[in-house]
């Protein structure tokens, strides 16, 4: 007897196979693997409002100027590699239109350094790698991946803790969608600074270790679902001085009551959202959606050709 095999069929059933595995292979090991913080990240983040600020010069606060916050972030592609983690060097400073001009942040009305190191997976502190300041929390410069609607903690560097963020609303940023988060921070003393007690109201003579003292009345952040970047921040900060064991602010170092990422900004961080989205999309959706679908009507047209072809090589004569 003989068999009469189509050699289209064993292609079909092939191809259809190896889509089959190669989809399993894309949601499994693929995808997750895409999902991973960057180790090298550049980016720059600017915020800007009007507010009021401490002048040194004229030594008083002065009111209505705009205040601009620049935020850069460099990734240390090399500790990163070493380590496993994602390793980002941020640089952030306060300026006034004045000190903003100079182009210079130690001549900023305030300005840190710090070195951030998360696991790229999860996006939780790791304690590695010269890490300045040991922070908490589950979000600061980004959030996790596949972000829930439930609260999370962000890490508040002024504050030197975290804060509670309330998942509020689905909110659109540029005309894409994200998941907004609101919070806020309570009048809390976080140091002292060395002024003369004048400054502060101080019958005493000399220098006086002044209380420092932060609040933010709103905190509202706008996060892409799927990839956890910040695509809006809005703040509301407020620092002042308190003479030693006062309970009333003497000096206002800062206040705004709306700091917001600047037009250019959002776009930016709603077009990177939209870019790394769609790749997590391709990767773990629409490319396993599809090659499944494909794979199978091959295999199983395979497979008919395959069996039909069997058959008739049983019914043919010798």
């Amino acid at each position: 007897m003989r068999r009469s095999i189509s050699p289209l069929s064993l292609i079909l059933l092939g191809v259809g196979v190896f889509l089959l595995v190669l989809t399993q292979l894309l949601v499994w090991y693929v995808e997750p693997r895409a999902k991973r913080t960057p180790t090298d990240v550049d980016s720059t983040t600017v915020f800007s409002g009007r507010g009021s600020y401490f002048d040194t010069g004229s030594v008083s606060t002065v009111d209505g100027q705009t205040i601009t916050i620049t935020r850069r972030v460099l990734g240390d592609v090399a500790g990163g590699e070493r380590s496993g983690n994602a390793i980002w060097d941020v640089s952030t400073q306060i300026d006034s239109p004045k000190t903003l001009a100079l182009g210079d942040p130690r001549k900023s009305l305030q300005w840190t350094t710090e070195r951030w190191v998360t696991d790229r997976r999860t996006n939780l502190p790791v304690r590695c790698c010269d890490e300045k300041p040991a922070f908490e929390g589950e979000a600061y410069l980004k959030f996790p991946f596949d972000v829930e609607k439930r609260s999370y903690s962000w890490w508040d560097s002024t504050l030197g803790a975290t804060v509670p963020l309330e998942f509020q609303e689905v909110a659109r940023v540029g005309g894409r969608e994200g998941y907004r988060f609101v919070g806020s921070v309570k009048a809390t003393p976080t140091g002292t600074r060395l002024v003369p007690g004048v400054l502060v109201g101080s019958s005493k003579p000399g220098q006086v270790a002044a209380e420092e003292w932060y609040s933010n009345a709103r905190i509202e952040l706008t996060v892409d679902q799927r990839t956890g970047r910040i695509m809006n921040a809005l703040i509301a900060p407020r620092k002042t001085l308190r003479a030693p064991g006062s309970e009333k602010d003497a000096v206002t170092l800062l206040a705004s009551e709306r700091l917001e990422f600047t037009d250019a900004t959002r776009r930016e961080q709603v077009e990177l959202a939209s870019e790394d989205s769609g790749r997590l999309k391709l990767l773990g959706e629409t490319a396993p959606l599809a090659g499944g679908v494909a794979g199978g009507l091959l295999a199983i047209a395979g497979a008919v050709l395959l069996i039909r072809g069997s058959r008739r090589g049983e019914h043919s004569p010798e």
